[in-house]
């Protein structure tokens, strides 16, 4: 039989046994993962330069489409500036004339008015006088 000594002893040589053993798959389980990461690594490696001359390509069809938004801004620009001097020009040829039409043609229908209501007044004071 075995001893109390001996029983702890290979109670603790089994124990360790297991324990290496769970560290030994650990290990390699880690080992595998690293593989991957490293696999992982090196095909991004290998995509990133075409990813980087896609997104270079891009940025240059960006900024040639900015420039011509830039154009087409600055020709808006220009067009509205034209636009708000011919509105400024038009303004003063038509509106001094216009005012002043206006004012006769008041005028004129003032006086007209005015002459309708003597007339009016006139031909009333006839018939009173002819009563």
């Amino acid at each position: 039989m075995l001893t109390g000594g001996e029983v702890a002893a290979l109670v603790a040589a089994v124990v360790w046994a297991v324990l290496a053993t769970f560290l030994c798959v650990a290990l390699v389980k880690l080992i595998k993962l690293i593989n991957a990461a490293t696999r992982v690594v090196s095909e991004m490696g290998d995509r990133t330069p075409p990813l980087m001359e896609d997104m270079s390509s891009t940025v240059e069809r960006a900024n040639t489409s900015l420039e011509r938004v830039e154009e087409i801004t600055a020709n808006m620009q220009s067009s509205s500036e034209d636009v708000s001097t011919m509105t400024a020009l038009t303004r003063s040829v038509f509106t001094g004339p216009l005012v002043k039409i206006a004012s006769f043609s008041y005028a004129v229908r003032r006086v007209m008015g005015q002459r309708r209501t003597l007339a009016l007044v006139r031909t009333r004071k006839r018939k009173e006088e002819a009563r």
